[in-house]
């Protein structure tokens, strides 16, 4: 009762206005303890000794970045995540996007698309274009980048149970539009195990989900041999509540799995791992969140080489996308949300990301406007050009400090892997639940820290304003909802009714058959059919996923 009594005249007497106390003592933000002071018998204590070579830049097992020179060679591609409204609204901020000196694309979807529902089905009644662009059609991709030279601009796209779908339509428009594949550069998320530990965009059960996902990797490695035909991601992990820890072991944890699912196909692992590409968090503890990717990529070279054989050295390579913490953000004091992102793109990049996506200071409000997601570029832009971050691989490589985080974080990555095989592997664990207890029962620690004010939150349980001025923020008006409804009901009544109805049959033997669906799903795009009725079919044969199963 008395620690109480303190935590609550601490409470009185910050929104009063003083400095609270620092918490001692010292943790990272996932709760992990600091030392007073980092030497050389800290790495001794992990085995390492001083003298110990920690490698070099572009070499095994690339600890310290995937390229020998890094940002000296090129810098990391600046793809602000972007989507709104119809697929004219979202091509016409593309294309402001690339005008303010962004180098690559980043597609965010609304929830209909998402889900694999069309914007006149009944449950998007409301939803249509509010998150993120509403696709149903081909015709909504070739929309969406309408102007936009495909062979030159890299594009990533985020979606998950129907990637395979939106992929089609992406690759299915290239072709009409005479773009040439084997110059396609981009990356689609493609991650459904993620979906059944945090984020719950769920359609499939977990086995035959991560069927449709094998499909896409096989059939990208043999046509569009420059595509991430998969984004691992920990970001949803993180956003979830988890560790730092538990971000990186459950990541490449689905990593492995989706690497040993290939690998029973009968795929040759070097010509498929090479591809796939991974998508981290970029969270407040700058020292934590750098030694979390450096850790990332030993973790993911020594499997690849050593446990699976694999012989070419991309394979080795952990290539990852970052993006600052959305969960970070606050509502209250919107414009200090600048500041965190600043500090959390330093790490990303100090970390050695291939890119980054610097959140909006509104993005916890809204859809970011244009002024708020200029802002975002241009925190890229000051770090890439004025800082001298870019002008040497991983600066802080053989800090004592650092080498023990990366270190420690490695092992007790490890250790989770030993418990997922414990479980019976990574299906058994998603069934028995346990990516959700260890994901909540972090979440809840965090969160009891911050209402302790052992953690604090600049604006939200320290340092906060009486009055703030609102900052204008974009809105979405129905008139969004009702043109896309338009335009896909124009598509319904000029396409052939027959050409829709032999595609998706011969999907859904294609499905039967376990065949590879990908090439069934190519005829679908051409054929003009929806995403929700290539979901209908493909749920035909593979079912759907029961509430239970998400648990």
């Amino acid at each position: 009762m008395a620690s109480l009594a303190v935590d609550a005249q601490n409470r009185s007497t910050a929104s009063e206005g003083s400095v609270p106390d620092r918490a001692d003592p010292a943790t990272t933000i996932s709760g992990a303890p600091i030392a007073p002071l980092y030497s050389g018998s800290d790495l001794a204590r992990l085995g390492i000794s001083e003298q110990d070579n920690i490698g070099r830049p572009g070499q095994y097992p690339f600890t310290r970045g995937v390229h020998e020179a890094m940002y000296r060679g090129r810098l990391w591609t600046m793809r602000q995540f972007a989507g709104f409204g119809t697929p004219r609204q979202t091509n016409e901020r593309f294309r402001f996007l690339l005008e303010k000196g962004q180098t690559g694309l980043s597609t965010a979807f609304d929830l209909p698309t998402l889900m694999g529902l069309d914007s006149d089905s009944p449950q998007s009644c409301g939803e249509v274009g509010r998150l993120g662009v509403a696709v149903d059609t081909i015709d909504d991709m070739q929309q969406l980048f309408a102007g936009i030279d495909l062979e030159q601009i890299s594009v990533s796209m985020t979606i998950n149970a129907p990637a395979a779908i939106i992929m089609a339509f992406y690759l299915a428009n290239a072709q009409e539009s005479g773009f040439d594949w084997r110059k396609l550069r981009g990356t689609i998320q493609n991650d459904i195990l993620k979906e059944f530990h945090a984020q719950n965009e769920i359609v499939f059960p977990p086995e035959p989900s991560v069927r449709l996902v094998v499909d896409l990797i096989e059939y990208g490695a043999q046509h569009v041999p420059q595509w991430n035909t998969v984004s691992i991601s920990g970001y949803h992990i993180r956003e979830a509540g988890s560790t730092a820890v538990q971000e990186l072991a459950f990541t490449l944890a689905d990593g492995l799995h989706y690497v040993e699912e290939c690998l029973k196909r009968g795929m040759v692992i070097d010509r498929f791992a090479k591809r796939l590409s991974f998508f981290f968090n970029a969270h407040n503890d700058l020292f934590e969140e750098i030694a979390k990717y450096r850790a990332a990529r030993s973790l993911w070279a020594d499997v690849m080489r050593n446990r699976f054989g694999a012989k070419d050295e991309a394979s080795w390579k952990l290539r990852f996308h970052a993006q600052t913490a959305g969960c970070s953000l606050q509502d209250r004091q919107p414009e200090v949300n600048l500041i965190r992102v600043a500090y959390q793109a330093l790490a990303a990049v100090i970390g050695g990301c291939q890119s980054l996506h610097s959140n909006s200071m509104d993005e916890t409000l809204a859809l970011p406007s244009e002024h708020a997601v200029t802002l975002a570029l241009r925190t890229q832009q000051v770090l890439a050009y004025e800082t001298g971050v870019p002008n040497t691989p991983d600066p802080l490589g053989g800090s004592y400090f650092v080498e023990t985080l990366t270190n420690q974080m490695r092992r007790q990555a490890e250790e989770y892997f030993e418990q997922i095989d414990q479980q019976g592997g990574m299906l058994a664990a998603i069934g028995s639940g346990f990516f959700r207890r260890e994901i909540a029962e972090a979440a809840f620690a965090y969160q009891k820290a911050v209402d302790s004010r052992q953690k604090i939150i600049v604006g939200v349980n320290a340092f906060e304003e009486e009055h703030e001025e609102p900052i204008e923020i974009l809105q979405i008006d129905e008139e969004t909802e009702k043109e896309q409804l338009h335009n896909l009901d124009r598509v319904k009544k000029n396409r052939s009714a027959s050409d829709v109805r032999s595609a998706l049959d011969q999907l859904k033997r294609a499905a039967e058959r376990k065949q590879n669906v990908f090439p069934a799903l190519m005829e679908v795009a051409k054929a003009r059919a929806t995403v929700a009725e290539s979901m209908n079919a493909v749920a035909e044969v593979l079912g759907r996923c029961e509430s239970g199963e998400q648990s």
